[in-house]
């Protein structure tokens, strides 16, 4: 359960840092993580950090892909680490 929670925490941090990483480029008009890598740190398990970086750094929220994937990712994660937290 530990491995599971540190794996966790460290992909929401990747998520997170990703985030603000991509934005300071977009503002700086530099090379840009592509899309699918920001919903590939989602998707495995960061969706939470992913999601909390992009309210804080204001990336991504107008578009409707992120609106949409990135909570729902973070959804996932969460009902099953509930659910895992049931089963122990």
């Amino acid at each position: 359960m530990s491995v599971i929670i540190g794996y966790l925490l460290l992909i929401n941090m990747i998520g997170f840092i990703i985030m603000g990483v991509d934005k300071k480029r977009a503002v700086k008009n530099a090379w840009r993580i592509p899309e699918r890598v920001l919903f590939m740190a989602a998707f495995a398990g960061g969706g939470v950090g992913c999601y909390l970086g992009m309210h804080l750094f204001h990336h991504k929220t107008k578009h409707w892909k992120f609106q949409v994937y990135v909570p729902l990712a973070a959804l996932i994660y969460i009902l099953l680490l509930l659910k895992l937290y049931q089963a122990v």
